[in-house]
């Protein structure tokens, strides 16, 4: 008897030392606060530069600002016609012709 309780001993302590050779279990680096913040923003940052270029290139592939000079240059050409018959208008009422 006293055999057998020696040998249910000496695999229980080998047993509870066999734990402690163990490899603990790697788990992953807790991030803080701060760190979890800081990633979020980041990850929103990317996405909207994304949804940005994506639009850029969109844009670009409507040609808007071809239209935009010719707008520009439409716009230019009629206010400079205004203005001219304006100034003539204008003219004509501060010197009128006399014998006329």
């Amino acid at each position: 008897m006293n055999k057998l309780l020696a040998i249910t001993v000496l695999v229980a302590f080998l047993a509870l030392g066999a734990e402690s050779f163990r490899v603990p279990r790697q788990t992953e680096e807790e991030k803080g606060t701060i760190a979890t913040v800081v990633d979020t923003l980041k990850s929103y940052y990317d996405k909207s530069v994304d949804t940005a270029s994506s639009y850029v290139e969109t844009l670009k592939g409507y040609k808007l600002d071809e239209k935009a000079k010719n707008l520009y240059d439409d716009t230019i050409r009629a206010v400079s016609t205004y203005a001219g018959i304006f100034n003539d208008q204008l003219y004509h009422i501060l010197y009128p012709q006399e014998g006329s």
